[in-house]
């Protein structure tokens, strides 16, 4: 590949994309001006989408050292603009889970908080593969937008305590441009690129406190408890050095959460848990994230339970909907045509693999292949067994729920091996729900 040509009238610039990878290939250090100059220069154009892509599988294999990162994650926050909550009445708290299936913690939880006293400013992104977005789920709702400014987010903030809306185009561009990349060079597993893409965005959104859901299991991202832990420890350290006050919570996704998978379905669970029902993990979750996020602010003494109890959260959930356009008392959309999957015997159901369930909702419609996708609202899997109940043969196991009859078949496909029932009296081996806290 011939060398990049400058016009004359350019400045040349001070490093050479080749050498910032070849020095990564060799298992090199980059130094800190590499660094700031790569990341500005690949926002500008002048590094190229191929080297940039070479970089990132560099990184993939050789790592990069915890000052590395923390420069890395810097000069993506250096590549848009901050925001600054310091005019709020109110402490800030953010939470980010790096994704699962059924996992519409959000929705119950910013207002929960905000109920709470404290203000959720939650920058959200859409699902892709097996995974949902919460802005995909919240758009099931007739009339809600994603889009907010930044001086609507203030006002809301402040009037209601808690939005939820997409990252403005300011924030953060270069994580957007490598995000892309990532996704079609096979680079997405990269930990010091999943750390600084996550936190370069929470960073530069302002929060005052942050608190970390890192999924693990089949469901997940990170596979294995070991990975995630070191994920954790990652962004735990790029917050702390960045003056935000930051925890990890490895949590399971072995098996689905609650048991709903789908736009329209998970709101419609998230509102059963804000009405102070809903399935007992969701619940034990959305509480434990809640104390967390509290604490991280200041607010320790305040337990959320009493505001779930009281229908205060509920209150802030429908402001919160109805200030972005949303009308929260309409019907949700409800999928033309369901298909039932039946226990083929008895005895215990010992497991239920959550990435099976999540490909399952995302070929009925419920998730996209590429950004450009569209998706149905009303597409998903509702289980009625979680792994420990006791299941009879003929007993409905999952309804699957689609617009399109004709996916059926290959999320059926999806589902082979997803599930097995043990005889009678067998104990399902389930990791807990929250299986390591790091601070």
């Amino acid at each position: 590949m011939g060398a990049m040509t400058t016009p004359a009238s350019a400045a040349p610039e001070p490093f050479d994309a080749v050498d910032v990878i070849v020095t990564k290939r060799n298992k090199g250090d980059l130094s800190d001006g590499q660094i700031d100059w790569v990341i500005d220069a690949y926002t500008r154009g002048v590094v190229a989408d191929e080297q940039m892509s070479s970089l990132a599988m560099a990184i993939l294999l050789n790592g990069m050292t915890r000052r590395e990162i923390a420069r890395w994650t810097g000069a993506m926050i250096a590549s848009g603009e901050r925001m600054d909550f310091s005019s709020l009445s109110r402490p800030t708290a953010d939470k980010h889970s790096t994704g699962g299936v059924g996992d519409m913690i959000t929705l119950p939880l910013a207002p929960l908080v905000a109920a709470c006293g404290v203000a959720v400013p939650q920058l959200s992104g859409r699902g892709l593969g097996h995974t949902g977005g919460t802005l995909d789920k919240l758009e099931s709702i007739p009339g809600w937008r994603a889009s907010v400014s930044n001086e609507q987010m203030l006002r809301q903030l402040e009037e209601v305590g808690a939005v939820i809306c997409a990252a403005g185009a300011g924030l953060a561009p270069a994580d957007k441009k490598l995000y892309a990349l990532r996704d079609v060079t096979g680079t997405v597993e990269a930990i010091p690129l999943i750390a600084s893409s996550i936190m370069s965005k929470k960073i530069a959104e302002g929060t005052g406190a942050l608190v970390l859901d890192v999924k693990v299991g089949s469901g997940a991202f990170m596979k294995d408890v070991a990975q995630a832990q070191e994920l954790a420890r990652t962004m735990v350290a790029l917050g702390t050095d960045a003056g935000v006050k930051t925890v990890a919570m490895l949590t399971n996704m072995q098996t689905p959460l609650g048991l709903t998978a789908g736009n329209a379905l998970e709101v419609r669970q998230s509102v059963e848990v804000l009405a102070g029902g809903g399935p007992p993990d969701v619940v034990d979750l959305t509480l434990t994230l809640a104390r967390e996020m509290l604490a991280a602010a200041g607010r320790e003494e305040i337990d959320p339970a009493d505001a779930l109890a009281d229908g205060r959260a509920m209150d802030v959930w429908h402001r919160m909907i109805q200030a972005q356009g949303g009308d929260s008392h309409a019907l949700l959309p409800w999928a033309r045509e369901t298909h039932e999957v039946r226990a083929p015997g008895t005895g215990v159901l010992t497991q239920l693999d959550a990435l099976k369930v999540g490909v399952a909702a995302w070929r009925l419609g419920a998730g996209r292949a590429r950004k450009e996708d569209p998706v149905q609202a009303g597409a998903g899997v509702v289980m009625h067994a979680k792994p420990g109940a006791y299941v009879r043969a003929g007993d409905p196991l999952l309804t699957l729920h689609t617009d399109t009859p004709e996916r059926f078949e290959r999320a059926l496909e999806a589902l082979e091996g997803a599930w097995f029932i043990a005889p009678e009296g067998s104990r399902p081996d389930l990791l807990p729900l929250v299986i390591d806290r790091i601070s």
